[in-house]
């Protein structure tokens, strides 16, 4: 399954162990994916790239655990 010496995955074995990579990166990991040699893309979590993303409305604000989309459409 995962090797974990490396942060390099084929396409095909992330495929098939999807499920043990997702855990993997849920527990802090990033791994590039090949595809025939080349990389492809990079898997990380979320904290990783939390500066890539901006908050702009925090809906739990408005509601504890957020509103639903037909809520927040009234609003606008």
């Amino acid at each position: 399954m995962i090797n974990h010496n490396h942060s390099i995955v084929g396409l095909k074995e992330l495929r098939e162990n999807i499920d043990s990579y997702i855990s993997a990166v849920e527990k802090g990991r990033s791994f590039v994916v090949v595809r025939k040699s080349k990389p492809v893309f990079k898997i990380s979590s979320l904290e990783e790239s939390d500066d890539l993303w901006e908050k702009i409305v925090d809906f739990t604000k408005i509601r504890k655990g957020g509103i639903g989309i037909n809520q927040l459409l009234v609003r606008l």
